[in-house]
């Protein structure tokens, strides 16, 4: 065999024998954005909070947004009670009135939350974020994204959270 074929055959076999790289996990922000529109089938929301007509479901981020298009291709899969979901951005809470979901983020949480507190809107808040915890808060445990529900809070607003996704919950504050 000539030099040329014998580092041609080696570097083949040393492509071959490499190990697979892993398979790509998703992040964090990933799976909070897939998660966030899929909340809404496991909650009930009173009449009056629900769309009119043909209106869409609709969820906000308000404080800013850490998903970006993540979450806009998450809420285009999911349809809730036939109606599709938008995606909000607001910066303040006066827009909030809409929405039946409201992710809440930034270093002004506590304030965005105490504007929207007592309304039908699903709060969801993250602990990256700190501060205020919303109906719905999720948490990184053991590299996982877990969420804890205040069962509570959402009974104030007369929403009911469905048992299928209490179940789920890391913790569930009666």
């Amino acid at each position: 065999m000539r030099r040329r074929e014998r580092i041609l055959l080696t570097f083949a076999a040393w492509i071959l024998l490499m190990p697979a790289p892993a398979a790509a996990q998703p992040t964090d922000t990933a799976v909070k954005a897939a998660f966030l529109p899929r909340f809404a089938k496991y909650v009930t929301w009173p009449a009056a909070a629900m769309p009119k007509g043909g209106d869409p479901f609709v969820l906000c981020l308000l404080g800013g947004d850490p998903f970006g298009a993540l979450l806009d291709q998450a809420a285009q899969t999911q349809l809730i009670g036939g109606r599709r979901i938008v995606v909000r951005r607001l910066d303040t809470p006066a827009g909030a009135d809409g929405c039946q979901i409201a992710f809440v983020a930034g270093g002004r949480a506590g304030q965005l939350m105490d504007a929207i507190d007592g309304k039908p809107v699903l709060t969801v808040t993250d602990a990256a974020n700190g501060g205020q915890r919303g109906i719905i808060h999720f948490a990184v445990v053991s590299g996982r994204v877990r969420f804890f529900i205040d069962q509570a809070s959402a009974a104030r607003r007369g929403m009911q959270i469905s048992s299928r996704l209490l179940a789920l919950a890391l913790g569930v504050r009666q």
